[in-house]
């Protein structure tokens, strides 16, 4: 491993992409910190602490939002663009036909459609933030200058958030959102083992022990899960050209385990937002609209009615985004097409049904999973009454954490092996 660690930097193709995701982890973060004009921050962080919504979407904008910096939404109003287009792939099949049958250059102009749909969603977030803090008296009273100014330099945040995940996908190695995501959750590490030295309680040293384990074990379940891959045994006829014969290897298609990867969590995550946000935008208001915001909002605030609907939306997600993503008739054309048939099984639509129930039956331990991991730094947390280290027991932020780091290690891996095969 060590061999491979100094290889990554005497590769001058390699070490550049590796330099440029540093360079532009470095803006985001200085981004982080540059806040919103006009506006104070001094009581957010309490603010934060206090509210599970909005200290989890905090989380993810590595403490922009607590700061109220220029990148406050983190990439917030971009997911929640890009969710509202798959499913409007199921409701418009002009949409779908972009999505899945003019392949990468139509995948080019569905991305791009959630670009610019981004921008009015960022604005429209931005005021119900800013606009709740007023009512809290977290911040002063603005102006409409100054409002419209805020909105503006958040909304552009926001984009210029888009652009540098664009740049790290093109220019650099992963998936530029998913490594931003990742760098906003790993900034706030330092700062909580900080905090839990500072907070440090030696009468709690069993349970600090029980975390750390924990921790471990699901490290360990998410490579698992990852890794993990049901192989469909597939062979080819063989086929007679003039003085050759083609064909007749026995091979396998591998379906993962978790072929959503982590973006179930990430749109359950963005729709949980939601009723927490309106009901404490309306909570002040009168009449019943008041009273329903506020049993809304006590019933987010409930820590199993918020899990059992995250968990919920997670296992949901997991299957929805794989129906979208994954065409068995598709797979089961180009299988026939070039000769391939998977033993026992009639090329064709009966190749198709078969794929399908697979993928079900293994779609189900990688959705239950997903969910479980979701809740289970919440849950675990209220049982032992420990919050410091939720970042070390799953979760959230150690699913995407850990998976952003295995895809990279993949993609590093392949480029290094690319080279050798050059090589000789």
């Amino acid at each position: 491993m060590l061999r491979k660690f100094f290889q990554i930097f005497r590769v001058p193709d390699l070490r550049k992409k590796i330099f440029f995701v540093l360079g532009v982890f470095a803006i985001f973060r200085l981004m982080a910190n540059i806040p919103v004009p006009g506006i104070s921050a001094e009581k957010m962080r309490e603010f934060f602490e206090s509210n599970q919504v909005f200290g989890m979407l905090n989380m993810f904008s590595g403490g922009a939002l607590d700061n109220l910096s220029i990148v406050m939404l983190g990439l917030g109003p971009y997911i929640t663009a890009v969710i509202i287009m798959q499913l409007l792939t199921m409701i418009f099949p002009a949409l779908e036909r972009i999505y899945k049958e003019e392949g990468e250059q139509g995948r080019q102009k569905f991305n791009q459609y959630g670009r610019i749909l981004a921008v009015p969603f960022g604005f429209l977030q931005g005021y119900a933030m800013l606009n709740l803090f007023q009512q809290r008296g977290l911040i002063e009273s603005l102006s409409f200058e100054l409002m419209i100014v805020s909105l503006l330099t958040i909304t552009a945040g926001t984009v210029f958030l888009m652009w540098l995940g664009e740049l790290i996908s093109e220019k650099g190695i992963g998936n530029g959102v998913s490594l931003l995501i990742f760098a906003g959750i790993v900034s706030d590490l330092p700062n909580n083992v900080r905090q839990a030295v500072l907070t440090w309680d030696p009468a709690k040293a069993p349970a600090y022990l029980f975390f750390f384990a924990t921790s471990l074990l699901i490290i360990a379940g998410v490579v698992l899960i990852n890794e993990g891959r049901r192989n469909i045994p597939v062979s080819y006829a063989k086929r007679v050209r003039g003085n050759k014969v083609y064909g007749g290897a026995s091979t396998y298609l591998p379906l993962n385990i978790n072929p959503a990867g982590v973006i179930p969590i990430i749109f359950a995550l963005s729709i949980m937002l939601f009723p927490g946000m309106i009901a404490n935008f309306l909570g002040g208001a009168e009449g019943w609209v008041g009273n329903v915001a506020q049993v809304v909002g006590q019933a987010f605030e409930n820590i199993w009615f918020y899990s059992a609907v995250y968990f919920i939306l997670v296992v949901l997600f997991t299957y929805f985004y794989t129906a979208v993503t994954f065409d068995p008739k598709a797979i089961a054309t180009n299988l026939q097409k070039m000769g391939g048939f998977i033993p026992g099984i009639r090329p064709g639509e009966s190749t198709s049904n078969f794929m399908l129930f697979i993928l079900n039956r293994v779609l189900l331990v990688g959705a239950l999973f997903l969910g479980a991991i979701a809740i289970m730094p919440t849950i675990i947390g209220k049982l032992t009454g420990i919050t410091v280290f939720q970042f070390f027991i799953g979760g959230t932020a150690l699913l995407i954490a850990v998976s952003v780091v295995l895809d990279i290690m993949r993609q590093v891996k392949a480029q290094l092996e690319m080279r050798e095969y050059e090589s000789f």
